[in-house]
């Protein structure tokens, strides 16, 4: 199987040998979509962005008794330094595999949004901040779990669900949590939203972010121009210089995205800011970005400020991985149940994923609703891809629940 980075999409073919759907699960996922977007639509209008402590209380609260009813032993751990407390929902079973379901509680939006931009469905499309990444992979999960509960499934070990606080801004508050669970775990699933191009995502950037800092002299622009110290002037002169960093050919990217530096025309400004986002596919290219924004920010066009740089790294790459294809095959297989094409694609964001991925846990990304839009006004889920996305993760479950070991 050949796969395509950057964006590049592979689409797995269903083959005429495809084994028929298991009709009463899919019945059952079929019965669900009503009851699915009606808590899709009771989270969406909680505005629950990473810095909502009350959103986050109150989509929390909604998850856990949704889990609690499906038989779940629930418990909150904190998210310190992030805001309110990460969930976490255990089910305990007869048989041999160990399965931990991820997702995020947290969106990019601030407070009013929901207000400003309510669920609403057109034609065959839901709408709503966070809709798809990543209320809809909560949805997706507890529906899911709610199908194989009805059919009676008890053939796994154990099955966990984690819900983060604070993913949208590097997981820091539910890092260590994660590591721990994951390798307790035979499998990990991350229900982030499914690709537009009905897929999964087999391998994630890691990200961090560049901070700049400049600090000059004021003085007065038109009376003593010479007696500053330009701290805005240096701070435009390294952006420059540092956009160099990035490497096509690695795929490594530094995109300058926020810049401050002074307050008045009039004024030599004193202080100055930038941050650049870095997202990279291999592990080392970090250590390289890092040496090299050193060596080069040595370099200043004015001398007497005082420049300081620093490289914080967040969610670390999830690269191509042999496991990573075997859950993609077992995926496709399934999916080629329903007659439907699953698309295998990589993705310059980055998620809870490559956390699991790094503790050595066999991970695979993309499993929640499908959709587009992401982090904007309208962002959207397909509501028929409801059904087989509840199905696809149930089958999974199923499957992996039975024999945790990976199809060759």
């Amino acid at each position: 199987m050949r796969r395509m980075l950057a964006g590049m999409a592979i689409v797995i073919m269903s083959g005429a040998c495809a084994a028929a759907p298991d009709a009463t699960l899919l019945a059952k996922a079929e019965q669900h979509k009503a009851p699915a977007l009606a808590l899709l639509q009771k989270l969406v209008d909680i505005d629950s962005g990473t810095f909502s402590a009350k959103g986050l209380d109150d989509v929390g609260a909604i998850a856990a008794a949704e889990l609690t009813r499906l038989g779940a032993r629930v418990e909150t751990f904190p998210a310190t330094p992030a805001l309110s407390k990460n969930l976490v929902a255990t089910l305990d079973g007869k048989g041999k595999g160990r399965i931990l379901l991820i997702a995020h509680m947290d969106t990019v939006f601030g407070d009013g949004t929901a207000r400003a931009h309510p669920f609403r469905i057109e034609g065959k499309r839901a709408y709503g901040p966070g809709i798809m990444d990543d209320k809809g992979g909560i949805v997706i999960g507890v529906h899911a779990l709610a199908v194989l509960r009805e059919q009676g499934f008890d053939d796994f070990k154990r099955i966990t669900v984690l819900l983060n606080t604070n993913e949208e801004t590097g997981s820091h508050g539910t890092r260590a949590l994660l590591e721990r669970l994951a390798k307790q775990h035979d499998v990990v699933f991350n229900l982030e939203p499914g690709r537009p191009a009905d897929g999964l995502v087999v391998s994630r950037k890691g990200s961090g972010d560049i901070e700049l800092a400049v600090r000059g002299k004021a003085s007065h622009a038109g009376v003593a121009p010479k007696q500053g110290v330009n701290a805005a002037l240096e701070a435009a002169h390294q952006l420059v210089q540092l956009s160099r960093l990035g490497d096509e050919a690695k795929q490594t990217t530094v995109s300058w995205t926020v810049i401050k530096g002074g307050e008045r025309s009039n004024v030599i400004p004193d202080r100055a800011s930038a941050q650049a986002d870095v997202r990279v596919m291999q592990p080392e290219e970090f250590d390289r970005v890092e040496r090299d924004m050193r060596r080069i920010a040595a370099s200043q066009l004015v001398p007497e400020a005082k420049v300081e740089i620093a490289l914080k790294r967040s969610f670390p790459p999830m690269p191509p991985s042999s496991t990573t294809d075997a859950l993609a095959r077992a995926a496709s297989s399934i999916y080629a149940e329903l007659g439907r094409k699953l698309t295998l694609e990589s993705s310059g964001g980055a998620a809870d994923s490559s956390l699991a991925f790094a503790a050595g846990v066999p991970t695979i990304d993309g499993l929640g609703i499908v959709g587009g839009g992401i982090h904007t006004a309208e962002e959207y889920a397909e509501v028929d891809s409801i059904a087989p996305r509840i199905y696809l993760l149930a089958r999974l479950i199923r499957q992996f629940g039975k024999d945790p070991q990976l199809p060759r």
